[in-house]
């Protein structure tokens, strides 16, 4: 029975990454119009110390890409020319990550089913 709790613990830690995954593209979007808002990029590790396979949530990343530059003359935030620095968030490059966020979330919902199908086949075929 370790092997299928070992399984479910390589689940459960990819739920958690692309769950936290999914909260850092939905920031992303609902701060596009944030003035000066630097778009968040997750990483994945292995996670030391567990089990094999296991992965862990990185260090959130702001991206360095340049901020888009605004041409709004009635802004607060704008200087003597009229513009100011929006973000650097795009959108289609957000619900394409949300969309692999959530397949890979789903995947590993599979193989969450798949392993408790196995561990209660075992279950089975240990009481006959």
């Amino acid at each position: 029975m370790s092997d299928f709790s070992q399984a479910l613990d390589v689940v459960a830690s990819g739920l958690r990454a692309q769950s936290a995954r999914l909260r850092h593209v939905s920031e992303n979007i609902a701060n596009s119009d944030t003035p000066g808002y630097r778009r968040k990029t997750v990483t994945f590790r292995d996670a030391f110390g567990a089990t094999a396979g296991e992965v862990a949530v990185g260090p959130v990343r702001l991206d360095d890409s340049a901020l888009e530059r605004i041409f709004d003359p009635a802004h607060p935030l704008a200087d003597e020319s009229g513009h100011f620095e929006g973000s650097n968030v795009d959108l289609l490059i957000e619900i394409a990550d949300a969309r692999e966020a959530q397949r890979s979330y789903e995947a590993n919902l599979k193989m969450f089913e798949q392993v408790r199908q196995m561990s209660t086949s075992l279950l089975d075929l240990l009481r006959r």
